[in-house]
């Protein structure tokens, strides 16, 4: 059996509202990037849970087949081997994935910062009101 349970918490998703504000995008992209950190390491666990069993699986069904128990049991074994392996081999891509988009995260949140950042210590340094944007545009 697994002991691998659900996880329900941590990894809470950044709101998805309209607050476009310097610190609010910052805040949004660093949880996006821990979320999908954290995702990275429980889907590294799932994987190698996975293989795990499905070499243990293998294994029940040598020893299935050597006890000359059913050829149903053996074959229904091999079935399962071959299925979690089968599924072993999404949760990898399914990680990949995640580190893909990690490491993207964690790009934009420093590209952000280094365009940005300066912008936002004079506009919140200041007293006077910013206009909208746009509002030059007229």
């Amino acid at each position: 059996m697994s002991d691998l349970a659900p996880h329900t918490g941590g990894g809470a998703a950044a709101p998805t509202d309209g607050d476009n504000r310097y610190k609010a995008v910052q805040d949004k992209l660093n949880t996006l990037g821990k979320a999908m950190d954290m995702a990275k390491s429980e889907l590294e666990t799932l994987l190698r849970g996975m293989q795990m069993n499905a070499q243990r699986s293998e294994g029940l069904a040598v020893d299935i087949a050597n006890a000359e128990l059913d050829r149903k049991f053996i074959e229904m074994t091999n079935q399962v081997s071959v299925a979690l392996g089968g599924a072993a081999v999404e949760v990898k891509k399914l990680h990949e994935t995640a580190q893909e988009v990690s490491g993207l995260a964690h790009n934009a949140r420093r590209t952000h910062a280094r365009l940005y950042e300066g912008l936002d210590t004079v506009r919140s340094g200041r007293k006077e009101r910013t206009p909208k944007p746009g509002f030059f545009a007229h």
